[in-house]
C-alpha cells in the first residue's frame, strides 16, 4: 500500500483518475481502503495541486458512489452463485450477509443508510445484500448517496484542513468512523422517536 501511496503522490497531476480507479476496484472487493484513497485526495488536494480540489472530491465521490453500484449489481446478477467462486467465498462470508438480509427486512431503508458509514468490510456486504435481495435500484441509489455524501464531505473536509499533517489522522480513522456513524444513528432515533410521537392521536377530554 505504501508504494501504491508513494507513485499517487509522484503522479499528483493525475491522482484523481487512479483514486476513482482504485476505489472502483474495492466495489469488486479488491482490498482498497476506501477511507485512506479519501484521506490522501484531500491531502494532495491541500498541499500538492490545490488546483485539483474539485476534481479530487469529485473523483473520491463518483469513485465511492459508482462502487456501490458495482456492487450491487453483481449481487443482484449473480446472486447467492457467487459462493461458487472460491475466491468470493474466501472474502466474503455468507453468515454476514444472511445477517445483513435480516436487518435489511427489519428496518428496510435504514439498514443501508446507517450501514454506509461502517468500514471493517461491512460496506460492501450491504451492497451485494442490496442486489442480492433485489431491493428497488431507485431506494438503494437514493438511500447510499445521502450516506456517501455525508460521510465523503466529512472525512474529506477533516484531512484537507489536516494538510500536512495527516498521518495523525491514520490511527484515528476507525475511531472516526464510529464517532461519525454513532451521531448519524442517534440523529435517525431521534427522528423515529420524534414522528411516533408526534403520530399518536392526541387524546380529548369527555
Amino acid at each position: 500500500m505504501d508504494t501504491i501511496i508513494q507513485f499517487i503522490f509522484e503522479h499528483a497531476h493525475l491522482a484523481h483518475w487512479m483514486i476513482f480507479g482504485a476505489l472502483m476496484l474495492a466495489g469488486i472487493n479488491v482490498p482498497i481502503s476506501e477511507d485512506l484513497m479519501i484521506i490522501i485526495s484531500a491531502v494532495l488536494a491541500a498541499t500538492v495541486v490545490p488546483e485539483n480540489l474539485y476534481w479530487l472530491f469529485g473523483a473520491v465521490f463518483l469513485g465511492c458512489y459508482l462502487s456501490d453500484w458495482v456492487c450491487y449489481w453483481i449481487g443482484r446478477k449473480f446472486g447467492p452463485r457467487l459462493w461458487d467462486f472460491r475466491w468470493f467465498a474466501k472474502t466474503v462470508k455468507k453468515k454476514r450477509l444472511d445477517q445483513i438480509h435480516h436487518y435489511y427486512a427489519k428496518y428496510g431503508f435504514l439498514t443501508l443508510l446507517v450501514g454506509r458509514f461502517i468500514p471493517f468490510g461491512v460496506r460492501n456486504c450491504l451492497f451485494l445484500t442490496a442486489g442480492i435481495g433485489r431491493m428497488h435500484f431507485g431506494k438503494f441509489i437514493l438511500s447510499d448517496g445521502i450516506a456517501c455524501i455525508i460521510s465523503n464531505v466529512a472525512l474529506f473536509s477533516i484531512a484537507y484542513y489536516a494538510g500536512k499533517n495527516y498521518t495523525t489522522i491514520l490511527p484515528f480513522l476507525k475511531t472516526f468512523n464510529i464517532v461519525i456513524f454513532a451521531v448519524f444513528l442517534v440523529s435517525i432515533i431521534g427522528v423515529i422517536w420524534y414522528k411516533k410521537r408526534t403520530s399518536k392521536p392526541k387524546k380529548t377530554l369527555e
